[in-house]
């Protein structure tokens, strides 16, 4: 990056280090946590909105809709977590890229022959001569998807408990005074479950931290993927030579995540302690009794 940088033969002891640190392939390797914060910045919200769907289809009084939020829940909760993370980005793509052949391919055919996926190239997603960007960020959004579906169902189950642990006279009250069910739920019952749904949402919110190193397994250049890459044994071929770092490497990844985890705990805690307040639950009695 430097101009001093051009010959790293040349170079020894601190100056040396600090060439090294400013490669391109080590600039990538700070941008990788980036990603990593954007994933956990996008996946919770969608998450969340899983969540929201599955916990209210449960509580349907319609059967089919009752049907299908409960069985997302047992279905995505009694599956290892690994096989949907590989299964949806494959399936999803494979699904895309089949119904876009049925629309731009001359000649369609059998997309499936044994084991084998086979589409035009113009049924790509995205096409073979797109920019490298665009690969990778329809990567990361496979990745999302799969990241949401499956903390989703989580997120159902906590918010679906939670819902039940919200007073029945309350609701009941509120359907005296005339309210319809949306009205209930609406008004009552989601302003209500969130003092119960905050400690389950807390540590599913510290799940979805620690699994965000399952980007690797995905194809994604995350933290995980540069730390291996550039921590491993590089022999005298390589501009910036050196023996195994990855100890290194792996180091600053478990600063990076007790940090994560540290401020983490301290929004967390804020946001349990304001919407506990004033509420019939262990969280409120405590702040009740420390306020007398």
């Amino acid at each position: 990056m430097f101009e001093s940088c051009s010959d790293p033969s040349a170079l020894h002891g601190l100056g040396w280090l600090l060439c090294y640190l400013t490669t391109g392939k080590q600039i990538m390797f700070y941008g990788s946590f980036g990603i990593v914060l954007i994933l956990l910045a996008v996946t919770a919200p969608v998450a969340l909105i899983f969540g929201f769907g599955g916990a209210l289809a449960a509580r349907s009084s319609a059967a089919p809709l009752r049907f299908l939020g409960r069985g997302y829940i047992a279905m995505v909760r009694g599956v290892p977590d690994i096989i949907f993370f590989l299964f949806v980005p494959i399936a999803m793509d494979q699904g895309l890229e089949y119904l876009k052949s049925r629309a731009v391919c001359p000649d369609p055919g059998p997309a499936w022959t044994g084991n084998e996926f086979h589409v035009c190239a113009a049924a790509k997603i995205p096409l073979g001569t797109a920019p490298q960007f665009y690969h990778e960020a329809y990567g990361f959004a496979l990745a999302v998807v799969a990241f949401s579906i499956v903390y989703g169902a989580f997120a159902a189950n906590v918010l679906f408990g939670a819902m039940q642990a919200v007073p029945r006279a309350q609701l009941e009250t509120a359907e005296a005074y005339g309210m319809t069910r949306a009205q209930v739920n609406r008004r009552v019952l989601i302003p209500q479950m969130w003092a119960y749904a905050i400690p389950g949402l807390s540590n599913l919110w510290m799940i979805l931290i620690k699994a965000t190193p399952l980007l690797f397994l995905l194809g994604i250049e995350d933290i995980v993927y540069w730390a291996r890459e550039l921590g491993a044994t590089k022999s005298s071929i390589y501009a910036y030579p050196h023996p195994d770092w990855r100890l290194y490497y792996f180091l600053v990844l478990l600063v990076f995540y007790l940090v994560m985890t540290k401020l983490s705990e301290f929004v967390l805690a804020r946001i349990n302690r304001r919407l506990a307040f004033g509420q019939a639950t262990a969280a409120g009695e405590a702040l009740r009794k420390a306020d007398a």
